[in-house]
Order: C-alpha cells, then sequence, then structure tokens
C-alpha cells in the first residue's frame, strides 16, 4: 500500500488534535502544524508515536506566507506532495465589532482565512500533477448564518466557504475534491471561554441536545479523505440540526 501523507494545521488541541490522531491510526504520514503551543504540539507526536503512527513536526504560521513556503519545503524533502490537506488553523473574536482593533482584524483574517489560501497555493501542484488528492476545510456554521458578537470570525468562515466552493470547480477537472465541514458546537478549548450557563442555554438551542465531539469531526474529515471522487465544493453541516 502506498503511503498517504496529509498536513494538519492547529493540530496541537481540539479538532486538528482528534483529526491527527484518526489520520495517523488510518495509516496516514501525518505533517503537525501550529503557531504557539509547541508542547502541546509534541504531546500529540507522542502520541501518535506511541501507537506505532508516523509523522513530522511543522511549527510555524500557516497565516504567514514565508512560513508557509518553509513548511512545504520540509514537506517536500520527505515526500513528493501531500495527498490531504486539513485547514484547521483559526482563532475566535468574542465582542462587539467596534471593539475590535486593527490588529486583531488581521490576526483573525490571517488565522482563519489566508492560511487556506496560503496551504491550498502551496498543495495543488502536487496534487493536480498525480490527478488526486483531498482539501478539507474546517469552517463553521457561522460563516453560513453569522454570530452576534463574532462578526469577524462569521466573516473568515464565509469566506472559507466561498474559497471552497470556487477552488472545487477549479480543481474537479484534476479530480481534486475541496469540501468544508461547517461544525456546530464542538467542546473544544475555543467554546469553553463561555460560562456554564451560557453553555446550557446555548445546549438547549441544539435540536440533539448536546455539543459535538473533536473525534466526530475528525471522522468526518477522515471518511471525505478516504473516497467520495463526486463529492466536491460542499459545506457539509454538522451542528446536530441547529441550522
Amino acid at each position: 500500500m502506498n503511503q498517504k501523507y496529509v498536513l494538519i494545521t492547529g493540530a496541537s488541541r481540539g479538532i486538528g488534535r482528534a483529526c491527527a490522531l484518526a489520520f495517523a491510526r488510518n495509516h496516514f504520514h501525518v505533517f503537525l502544524n501550529c503557531r504557539h503551543s509547541l508542547d502541546a504540539l509534541q504531546q500529540v507526536e507522542k502520541e501518535i508515536l506511541d501507537e506505532h503512527g508516523s509523522c513530522t513536526l511543522l511549527p510555524g504560521n500557516a497565516g504567514n506566507p514565508d512560513d508557509v513556503r518553509k513548511m512545504f519545503a520540509i514537506i517536500e524533502s520527505i515526500c513528493p506532495g501531500l495527498d490531504v490537506l486539513v485547514n484547521n488553523a483559526g482563532i475566535s473574536f468574542v465582542g462587539l465589532l467596534q471593539d475590535m482593533s486593527d490588529a486583531q482584524w488581521s490576526e483573525i483574517l490571517n488565522t482563519n482565512l489566508s492560511s487556506v489560501f496560503y496551504c491550498c497555493r502551496s498543495a495543488i501542484s502536487h496534487m493536480v500533477s498525480q490527478k488526486s488528492g483531498k482539501i478539507i476545510n474546517i469552517s463553521s456554521m457561522w460563516g453560513t448564518v453569522g454570530a452576534s458578537c463574532e462578526a469577524a470570525y462569521s466573516a473568515t468562515k464565509s469566506g472559507m466557504n466561498g474559497l471552497t466552493k470556487a477552488l472545487a470547480k477549479e480543481l474537479a477537472p484534476s479530480n481534486v475534491q475541496v469540501n468544508a465541514i461547517a461544525c456546530g458546537v464542538i467542546d473544544t478549548a475555543m467554546n469553553a471561554q463561555f460560562s456554564e450557563e451560557e453553555r446550557e442555554a446555548l445546549r438547549e438551542e441544539i435540536p440533539a441536545g448536546r455539543f459535538a465531539d473533536s473525534e466526530e469531526v475528525a471522522a468526518l474529515a477522515l471518511t471525505l479523505a478516504s473516497g467520495h471522487s463526486y463529492l466536491t465544493g460542499q459545506i457539509i453541516g454538522l451542528d446536530g440540526g441547529y441550522i
């Protein structure tokens, strides 16, 4: 069986960590990326190696084009190129738009959306040349309907959805599929910032009656990476019926 290679951005915790472990358990060599949490990223590396998987650490800022070029130089020194790209790097800003600084806007735009562009741009040449590949963008239901006090976050995820649909059309003739998972409320550190009262109120709005686990997102990402060659350009809701 030919070795498959996947890059997961934001792989140190939450959805990214769950994706890294799921792909490693399914015999992918996993390139692990994050910007800040190197200790946590090394822990993910240890978990993969302890389970006899294979991985490579790629610390760096996926929202910086120079860092992405360096990351892909390392990837291309190890393998011909990626079979799968999971764009998961993301941050949130909760607050009124009028209170957001220029720097905060730039950071969330670069981390959540520009990173997708930079990584896709670097990954697609090999995918097109081998006439196969999967790009999976970790989006949000707020990119579809918007969230009060998360306007910037919603805007970046809406941009990700638009990029997903457009790039899917561009790459479909080369048998490269591009899809997004529009996550609902996932039980991650990003949502742990809310009080228990706020979490309970949110939980009551979800028809499924609960938050999703990161592992459920990872399972869907792995499914998308493992087949479905006619499924492309889709924004797949994983939100427990919320929208």
